[in-house]
């Protein structure tokens, strides 16, 4: 309790393990050597084919191959613990990470969609059997990768970043196998660029979704799960509480939403029960019902907001 101000504070400490992406640390690295080494293995088929849509999927490749480097570095210093200079320590990283992801792909998918589209005006001759050969090998690698990152995916931006450029390039390793079957068989040199079209509309919404997502983390927006409705209702129905201001929820990386709170109680209550069992009873409240990993109430009594908004002025 604040000496003089009638404040109490409640804190669940971030799990030791570290950011939810700390885990999936050893299968990003896994994901990171396939990656370069399907990269290496459709550029060689890209030019051996004069394949655009295998050129234009190793540049993909390039490119998830520096977000997952990326992903793994900004892993290692969100889990570099808290200091009195920055108290969360590095989390957001990981976010920082997920943005400049973000970035990347929305450039990689704008290259791709310009080059499909100069193909179109200077067509140019496709190794469609080539094409089928590397086209299975980029997939079955991608399928790999994307089965070590799925879990992963579901509980960090960061991971799921790095999930989506997999996703992509699996896909895109489709579009290559589909548009060198049609070569193949028809001859329609077509099917190629219109291939590499496929993969950059692919990876463009991907990017958008998640590029909404990592800035609401940056813009401290609420977390998603959490309805600041319900949560002022829940402190409010607590025996005792009159009111609650300054309510306020956000994430400060993956797996580490954050609450705060001025909570007004009948000082009564507070001197039959004591602050520390309010405190305790706020923290199972919520704890009960949301998912929150730190939370910080300010206890007061009747008129302390007042009192407060006149030291603001």
């Amino acid at each position: 309790m604040g000496a003089g101000h009638d404040h109490g504070h409640s804190h669940a400490h971030a799990p030791a393990t570290g950011t939810a992406a700390a885990a999936y640390r050893g299968r990003l690295r896994v994901a990171l050597s396939i990656t370069l080494g399907v990269m290496v293995v459709e550029i060689v088929g890209g030019v051996l084919a004069d394949s655009l849509a295998l050129i234009a999927d190793a540049a993909h490749m390039a490119t998830d191959a520096l977000g997952l480097g990326m992903a793994l570095i900004a892993i290692h210093f969100a889990n570099r613990p808290a200091n009195t200079h920055r108290t969360f320590g590095y989390a957001r990283a990981e976010i920082l990470a997920a943005l400049a992801n973000c970035l990347l792909l929305l450039g990689v998918g704008g290259y791709v969609l310009y080059e499909a589209v100069q193909r179109f005006f200077t067509p140019a001759p496709t190794e469609g059997g080539l094409m089928i050969w590397f086209g299975v090998v980029g997939l079955v690698a991608n399928m790999i990768s994307l089965t070590l990152l799925m879990r992963g995916q579901a509980e960090s931006l960061n991971v799921r970043g790095a999930f989506l450029e997999v996703a992509a390039d699996a896909l895109g390793s489709v579009a290559v196998i589909l548009s060198a079957v049609v070569i193949v068989t028809t001859g329609w040199q077509a099917a190629d660029p219109i291939a590499s079209l496929v993969i950059g509309l692919m990876i463009v919404p991907r990017t958008v979704k998640l590029l909404r997502e990592t800035l609401d983390v940056l813009l401290e927006s609420a977390p998603k799960d959490v309805d600041m409705a319900e949560v002022r209702a829940h402190i409010v129905a607590l025996d005792g509480v009159e009111d609650v201001h300054d309510l306020h929820a956000w994430t400060i990386t993956s797996g580490m939403p954050v609450l705060s709170a001025h909570v007004v109680v009948r000082s009564d209550v507070l001197n039959a029960i004591g602050h520390e069992k309010m405190l305790h009873e706020l923290q199972g409240c919520l704890g009960d019902h949301f998912d929150v990993e730190h939370c910080t109430f300010q206890l007061e009594p009747i008129g302390h907001a007042e009192h407060e908004a006149r030291l603001c002025h």
